[in-house]
């Protein structure tokens, strides 16, 4: 038999392999959703555990453990063999990359912040930020506070802090150019700083606005108004309100999702 057959012997064994693998996952997931055994389960942990080890490779040259990385990407795997619908006609690889991937890098970003954050707002960030991740497919909609609160069992202020954290993990450059991908753009961060939403121009918009910042705590109406109608910076606001930037970062965040809710409410 020369070498070019021997090629052809094994690429058709590679294919007949990995056919027999597809067909075992989808009898075993036919299995899992209807009796979801937890033994069932742990047969598909094991028959994928190949696409974990695949993609934990691409990040094993970052200063982490390889072994550390496959654990995290396998807890990706169970969450994505959990939520996996084999009725949608989805491939589970296909499915299930995106949830591995996203552990690994919540993995790394819960190990890389830009400043000293306390153990438990990290954790209540990374359970949060999984919540919103789980949430959002389940509503078909981005979820309120109240919502990722209840899910992950915190109150609403720490939820919306933890929340907040994840824009000092990695400070963007106020010069960063936006939507890179898109040849025409050339907008930068800086340019959305201090200025006013364009469509609040609307009179129809601008009268619910009013009524809903009424709707505000004192403090947190302050805050909207300096921020977006007076144009100050977050800095420049925690110095007028002799606050700090976090503290006014907070209240920001938490006064937009009220008068979000407070604008439908009157609309």
């Amino acid at each position: 038999m020369s070498h070019t057959d021997d090629l052809h012997t094994e690429a058709g064994e590679a294919a007949i392999s990995r056919q027999k693998t597809t067909e075992l996952s989808e009898a075993l997931f036919a299995e899992f959703e209807r009796t979801r055994d937890p033994a069932v389960r742990e047969k598909l942990i094991l028959l994928h555990m190949n696409l974990v080890h695949f993609l934990a490779r691409k990040y094993a040259n970052r200063g982490e453990p390889l072994e550390d990385l496959t654990q995290v990407g396998t807890i990706g795997l169970i969450n994505a063999i959990d939520r996996f619908d084999p009725g949608r006609g989805l491939r589970f690889a296909t499915f299930a990359t995106p949830t591995i991937l996203g552990e690994i890098r919540r993995y790394f970003r819960d190990r890389g912040w830009a400043v000293k954050v306390p153990r438990r707002l990290q954790e209540v960030n990374l359970a949060a930020t999984r919540a919103a991740d789980s949430l959002t497919g389940s509503l078909g909609r981005p979820p309120t506070v109240k919502e990722i609160a209840a899910a992950i069992g915190s109150t609403e202020e720490e939820t919306l802090e933890a929340l907040d954290l994840s824009s000092i993990y990695e400070p963007a450059s106020l010069d960063a150019v936006l939507d890179q991908d898109q040849e025409d753009s050339h907008a930068a961060l800086s340019d959305y700083v201090g200025q006013t939403d364009s469509e609040i121009d609307s009179m129809d918009l601008h009268a619910r606005l009013e009524d809903a910042l009424k709707g505000l705590p004192p403090k947190e109406r302050d805050i909207i108004r300096l921020r977006f109608f007076s144009g100050l910076s977050q800095m420049g606001v925690a110095k007028k309100l002799g606050i700090s930037q976090m503290h006014v970062s907070r209240l920001q965040q938490r006064a937009l999702a009220k008068l979000r809710d407070l604008v439908k409410e009157l609309g």
